[in-house]
């Protein structure tokens, strides 16, 4: 099977402008691509997963990889499924989260002896004359077209900011500045980036003409992959002290039934004929596959120890063990108790596992708590401050929230 064939076997590839064309590039081991990040946090989340693997398969394949950092385009933001502006960050901020996403890049791609490229394309666009740039690439673009496209369209209701608009041309300019100065021949970016890639494509052939080559291909469900990065709690992020590795491992142990064959076959490694045999996979037989994504995943980010930690860590909590060291931990101060006791309620909000009171309250009610495998009942139980001491105790809410919480 050719690397093209695995992508699309894996479900990876959705739209592209010139598929015989961009087959041979990849087979060959000759694309020069690229894939944009956005560093509007200090660190990446697993709605970058797919575009990390992806960048992972071709570079074993022999192509080159070149992951273009934001520095310049998050100083505007992009409108892509937005439905109002983003906020602004400092310069200061913008380098900062830079810098967060090389080290994290580092662990999925080899930048060694020219195998790949880390740019900034601050470097290009935060000097930018702006009358010289309008006229030599704002010439190329049609304001009917950039109006049509998903991106701007779902935004022109509630009102979008010039600054805004002018994304689309950044972003296209982005690959003629690679194309240039790299050689980059083909871009990647999800479904929801499609315009703004075509854009690109466009500017490059308009400049340097036909022959130009400017491929571009979309992944299938890579804005998919976004949603896929947030929880109830917020983002689940690379960075071990924004997401512990027991968190990472607990949030793929518990995606959907329906998503964690797709999930295998997107974001392991594992041998596509190792995928399919689960395919008839049943009940039991799912968690097993939820298990092996887990660990899977959990070591491609955190490394095989961490990945060993969690899952030893989640067995024992579902078995009611003992060895949880790495288990998610709370701590209480002895502020929180009144004549050495404390609610569930207060737990559970100081624990985070419920951002308000009421909510705490509501979830004790419908039976969601638990506190040692016991069902909490009533939401004005209270718990000795001797309880918490030591091992502490194990704070379920619902079937994918726990927390061990002591007394610090």
């Amino acid at each position: 099977m050719t690397i093209y064939d695995e992508l699309k076997a894996r479900g990876l590839l959705a739209q592209l402008t010139d598929e015989e064309e961009i087959k041979e590039l990849i087979n060959n081991g000759k694309a020069v691509f690229y894939i944009g990040f956005d560093p509007t946090a200090d660190s990446l989340h697993v709605g970058h997963f797919m575009a990390l693997c992806l960048m992972k398969r071709l570079q074993e394949a022999g192509n080159k990889p070149i992951a273009l950092i934001g520095g310049g385009t998050a100083m505007i933001g992009d409108p892509s499924g937005r439905t109002d502006m983003r906020s602004m960050m400092t310069t200061e901020t913008i380098d900062h989260n830079c810098a967060c996403f090389k080290e994290q890049m580092s662990r999925f791609i080899d930048f060694s002896e020219g195998k790949a490229l880390m740019v900034n394309n601050a470097d290009w666009l935060r000097d930018l004359n702006y009358i010289e740039f309008i006229r030599d690439i704002g010439s190329h673009f049609s304001v009917n077209r950039m109006l049509s496209a998903e991106c701007y369209k779902q935004r022109l209701e509630k009102g979008l900011s010039f600054l805004e608009f002018n994304y689309m041309i950044m972003q296209s300019y982005d690959f003629l500045s690679l194309y240039e100065r790299y050689g980059c021949n083909m871009q990647f970016g999800g479904d929801d980036q499609w315009s703004n890639m075509l854009g690109g494509t466009r500017l490059i052939k308009a400049k340097l003409g036909e022959d130009a080559y400017a491929m571009t291909i979309t992944l299938l469900l890579n804005s998919e992959g976004k949603k896929m990065g947030k929880t109830q709690k917020g983002a689940v992020w690379l960075d071990p002290k924004k997401t512990s590795p027991y968190e990472f491992y607990q949030y793929w142990r518990n995606v959907a039934d329906a998503d964690v064959l797709k999930c295998l076959r997107m974001l392991t490694f594992l041998p596509l004929e190792q995928i399919d045999e689960m395919d008839h996979w049943e009940g039991s037989q799912l968690n097993q596959a939820k298990e092996i994504l887990a660990f899977e995943l959990t070591k491609l980010v955190h490394g095989e120890e961490e990945a060993l930690k969690a899952q030893t860590s989640a067995k024992a909590l579902f078995a009611n063990g003992s060895d949880m060291a790495d288990v998610p931990t709370a701590e209480l101060s002895e502020d929180d108790f009144r004549d050495d006791k404390i609610d569930i309620v207060t737990v559970l909000v100081k624990a985070g596992l419920v951002p308000t009171r009421n909510e705490g309250r509501r979830a004790v009610e419908q039976g969601g708590v638990s506190v040692a495998e016991e069902k909490i009942a009533d939401f004005k139980q209270l718990f000795e401050k001797s309880q918490f001491t030591g091992d502490g105790l194990i704070i379920r809410r619902g079937k994918k929230s726990y927390k061990k919480v002591v007394l610090k």
